[in-house]
């Protein structure tokens, strides 16, 4: 792919389709068209307009933020310049700060407020935080376990704050099947019930280990069976056991998305390398999009650039520009 092209090609495909909305909108003068030109340009619009919302997961900026000294609270300006609506912060991308108040109200407090005034600044809405390092909710431990519910609430607490409608969670702690479902059940019971008063929902990725086996995750899910509790499946997570040289046993993802879809509260799209089409050489992003649609999915889809050919910025315009490219064929 040339790469010094990515940035321009993603901000003119965006602007033409600004362009179609603009001309397509009931308030526009009589004169701009006639009904013959009107009814093309409505067709043109629904055809090239794709039937979900795109959004920003801040993991997609993770080495700015740690190698180039990028401020993680220019989050919501960079995702509005790159062309987004919706935010989806990561927790750990601001432990150095919270770790150092020992996550105290008055730190948390101080990050709801500083990521609300970026993200009304810019018009933007938040989603989701994503949360890791707070302890396993799946160990067979129940004391751990609780403690690890437990941690998760200040989350839970941030995100109703924020507005969001979620907070996405990892299921680890057993590589025992039985167990990890029993105790996978009784945690996320145990914080989807805390969640529940606030309006949030708990949602799991497949995020490595049996998280990533669908069908496991999905029994979880039917077993748990509360409203606020669901999947946030990711297009590439399926790796169920990692060695230093690659991922020993993984999950078919085309049937892995088809099995965690129907509990899906939200969507990551995951992306890593590109060939000179800008398609995604592992993914068949329109085979996965069409899963996506068929589950009756419409929400946000969640741009999660992991790459290393590309840069960050050019990864997340290449996957953007890709969504748009697949999703707009489904219509």
């Amino acid at each position: 792919m040339r790469r010094k092209n990515l940035k321009v090609n993603g901000f003119k495909f965006v602007m033409a389709l600004l362009f179609v909305g603009m001309l397509s909108c009931k308030d526009a003068p009589k004169e701009q068209a006639n009904d013959k030109d009107k009814d093309s340009v409505a067709v043109t619009a629904a055809s090239e307009e794709p039937f979900f919302k795109l959004s920003l997961a801040q993991w997609s900026m993770h080495r700015m933020i740690r190698n180039e000294g990028v401020d993680p609270y220019s989050f919501a300006q960079k995702a509005s310049e790159w062309g987004f609506s919706g935010l989806e912060y990561v927790s750990g991308l601001y432990y150095d700060e919270l770790k150092a108040a020992n996550f105290s109200k008055e730190a948390m407090d101080a990050f709801v407020a500083k990521s609300n005034a970026e993200s009304e600044k810019y018009g933007l809405k938040n989603l989701l935080i994503m949360i890791d390092g707070q302890g396993d909710l799946a160990t067979p431990d129940a004391a751990k376990r609780k403690a690890a519910v437990e941690n998760h609430y200040k989350w839970v607490d941030a995100a109703a704050a924020m507005g969001c409608h979620a907070i996405r969670v990892n299921l680890s702690g057993s590589n025992n099947q039985e167990e990890w479902i029993a105790s996978s059940v009784d945690g996320l019971t145990q914080l989807a019930t805390y969640a529940k008063d606030k309006n949030i929902n708990v949602l799991v990725e497949n995020h490595g280990g049996l998280s990533s086996n669908a069908a496991l995750l999905a029994e979880v899910m039917t077993k748990v069976d509360m409203e606020n509790c669901g999947t946030l499946p990711d297009f590439g997570n399926f790796c169920i056991k990692r060695t230093p040289n690659g991922c020993d046993e993984s999950y078919d993802p085309y049937q892995g998305l088809s099995e965690l879809m129907p509990h899906a509260l939200a969507v990551s799209a995951k992306s890593n390398v590109f060939d000179e089409n800008g398609n995604e050489r592992n993914l068949d992003y329109g085979r996965i999009l069409k899963i996506v649609k068929d589950a009756g999915y419409t929400g946000y889809i969640g741009v999660e650039y992991e790459g290393g050919e590309l840069s960050e910025e050019e990864g997340i315009l290449a996957t953007r520009d890709l969504l748009i490219k697949e999703g707009s064929k489904l219509n």
